[in-house]
């Protein structure tokens, strides 16, 4: 690309998310929602949330606190809520939970307001990437990764639900946002909406 001074993904882009939505990053935990969706939403010149950071927000406390104090199926209720409100405000970039989109009722919102993305990555690169790691409740109920292939055996036919798949695997996350944005530019076109 001729003029780039950045090391990351190009631009701001010059286009608009399909019918004014969100773009929501889902996957496991380590799959790099976070750190993609940071790239993303620069290149896409929107705001990017982290959707778990938003839970703790409202909650007051982290997410490995609200699992221990109140238990999965109330913080997937609290996720939900907030899945919802984030997803009617303006379009943005969000990495999701990596237990939000098992939840139909979340799963439905992301279908009506965004376009999901899944970043679909190795148990290898899973845990590598989350090794030693002790904010992710679900790893720290016995071996990561044991833990992590269930997980992938469990959701993995879920996430496959989502509109665009990406694989995030050990290249950077600069590249990683680089097919984001590809698949995203491909996804427009096969709806037939003009850039």
């Amino acid at each position: 690309m001729t003029g780039s001074t950045t090391n990351g993904p190009s631009s701001p882009s010059s286009f608009t998310l399909p019918g004014n939505r969100s773009l929501v990053l889902v996957g496991l935990m380590g799959a790099g929602k976070s750190k993609v969706g940071r790239l993303a939403a620069t290149a896409l010149g929107l705001p990017f949330v982290d959707a778990d950071h938003e839970i703790e927000a409202a909650a007051g406390c982290t997410v490995a606190d609200y699992f221990k104090q109140y238990g999965e199926a109330a913080f997937r209720d609290g996720e939900r809520k907030v899945m919802t409100r984030l997803l009617a405000d303006s379009p943005r970039v969000i990495a999701a939970g990596g237990g939000a989109f098992m939840d139909e009722g979340t799963r439905a919102e992301i279908k009506a307001h965004g376009i999901s993305v899944w970043l679909k990555a190795s148990l290898d690169v899973l845990v590598a990437r989350t090794k030693g790691r002790a904010h992710r409740p679900l790893l720290n109920q016995g071996e990561p990764a044991e833990i992590l292939a269930r997980l992938m055996e469990s959701r993995y036919p879920v996430y496959a639900m989502a509109d665009i798949t990406v694989e995030s695997s050990t290249d950077s996350p600069e590249t990683t946002c680089e097919a984001v944005l590809k698949a995203l530019a491909d996804y427009r076109a096969r709806l037939g909406v003009a850039a």
